[in-house]
């Protein structure tokens, strides 16, 4: 068996419009997904058996490794190898984890999705709507995060668009390091099932794209309003949001330039959150 590696990319909603909460419980939405060049690395070398080891800056805040969603992966693919004739061989996984927890930027799914990559490739099994289907089993996101390309996400999550003429986008990233439990900014965004909310949105229009739980998000997490205040006093600004469910936020502006000034002005103003100069795609 060769090493291989996989790098997991954080995961931007630059619109996350909630439409209503199905029979089912689910929340239905229609969402712009995009991914930083930013993100998780995943490594993949022999071992007698699958384990998982994890480092990086943020390494501490994951739970045990037993209940990583990185081993939902391995048991996912392993059932389907199986029942394919496939062999899926024992392997280490290590996880340098460089993206906030709780943070509204897929990073968990991400890290799924990366480690579904490597295992596929492992077992020899190309991508199909049954590895589709389990990826769903791991988490709403984790579907996009395995097509990790610019795409409309509507549903629970399960239909998915690629946006083929998608243009790169310039961005700042910024998390408060406060996580934010997705449940809870549901929770406070108070759906019943069978209740409906906002429209879908345009996709032609980027100015009236909006994250319907960014206002629950910020009524639990109020410096979330200060890092899109943060983002607002920047030149050269297009757009700030909120991904997610918070509490990372995100502004676009007009190219490269301009956005790593921001990052560097908002990083000497609050060293204590976590900024990155990004390209959105």
């Amino acid at each position: 068996m060769i090493i291989l590696t996989e790098f997991a990319p954080a995961k931007i909603n630059l619109a996350l419009h909630v439409l209503g909460r199905r029979s089912d419980g689910f929340h239905k939405i229609d969402s712009i997904v995009a991914f930083a060049d930013v993100g998780d690395e995943l490594r993949f070398e022999p071992a007698s058996e699958f384990t998982l080891k994890v480092s990086g800056p943020f390494a501490s805040l994951l739970p045990a490794t037993e209940n990583n969603i990185i081993r939902g992966a391995w048991r996912a693919v392993s059932e389907i190898a199986e029942a394919r004739g496939k062999l899926l061989p024992s392997v280490l996984v290590t996880l340098t984890k460089n993206l906030p927890v709780a943070a509204g930027i897929g990073g968990g799914s991400a890290d799924a999705a990366a480690a579904m990559r490597g295992f596929l490739r492992l077992a020899g099994i190309e991508m199909d709507d049954e590895i589709r289907k389990a990826a769903l089993s791991l988490g709403a996101d984790v579907p996009v995060c395995l097509m990790g390309k610019a795409c409309r996400m509507q549903g629970a999550g399960e239909r998915i668009t690629p946006l083929e003429h998608f243009k790169p986008l310039h961005a700042v990233l910024i998390n408060p390091l406060i996580a934010v439990q997705t449940s809870a900014v549901f929770q406070k965004l108070g759906l019943a099932v069978g209740d409906k909310h906002e429209t879908s949105l345009d996709l032609s229009d980027a100015a009236t794209w909006r994250n319907d739980l960014m206002p629950p998000a910020v009524a639990l997490v109020p410096v979330i309003a200060e890092v899109i205040d943060a983002l607002e006093s920047q030149q050269h600004l297009r757009y700030a949001r909120m991904s997610g469910s918070g509490a990372t936020c995100f502004g676009v502006f007009k190219n490269a330039k301009t956005a790593r000034a921001a990052a560097e002005k908002i990083s000497a103003l609050h060293a204590h959150w976590w900024v990155q100069q990004v390209t959105l795609s």
